[in-house]
């Protein structure tokens, strides 16, 4: 993981209006969000490995990713890159049946915080360039 500085950080906004303008370059809302934190996720390379993530803290109202009726508010934290190494072929430890591929839908990464090359933390830092352009302060 590989912290960048970012205009955005401490920047407070409307949840329901980042998620929308942000969903224009590609970030969706990361599947580890809780109703007090969550993050905006890019991915940065086409085998899904290397990720932007924009973290954030919930300060007014409550989260709730699937509806559009939301008044909760944000206020974003420091932008990073991260990578994901993941194993080719099967998971040895996904169980079989109806509940295992229930359950065991995607593998773990066999190395969740692999080394990033230094041209995706310049790609990274040119869309967060893009994205200070366009986004309120």
């Amino acid at each position: 993981m590989i912290p960048l500085s970012s205009k955005l950080q401490d920047n407070e906004q409307e949840f329901v209006e980042m998620r929308t303008k942000l969903a224009n370059y590609n970030f969706s809302l990361g599947g580890n969000w809780e109703y007090d934190h969550g993050s905006f996720d890019r991915s940065l390379d086409e085998a899904n490995m290397v990720w932007l993530r924009l973290p954030f803290d919930v300060t007014n109202g409550n989260l709730d990713g699937e509806t559009t009726d939301n008044d909760a508010k944000i206020r974003f934290g420091q932008p990073f890159v991260l990578k994901h190494v993941y194993e080719e072929g099967l998971d040895s430890d996904a169980q079989s049946g109806a509940l295992g591929s229930f359950v065991d839908q995607f593998q773990s990464p066999s190395d969740p915080d692999a080394e990033i090359e230094p041209h995706w933390v310049d790609k990274a830092k040119q869309v967060l360039g893009e994205l200070e352009q366009v986004l309120p302060q």
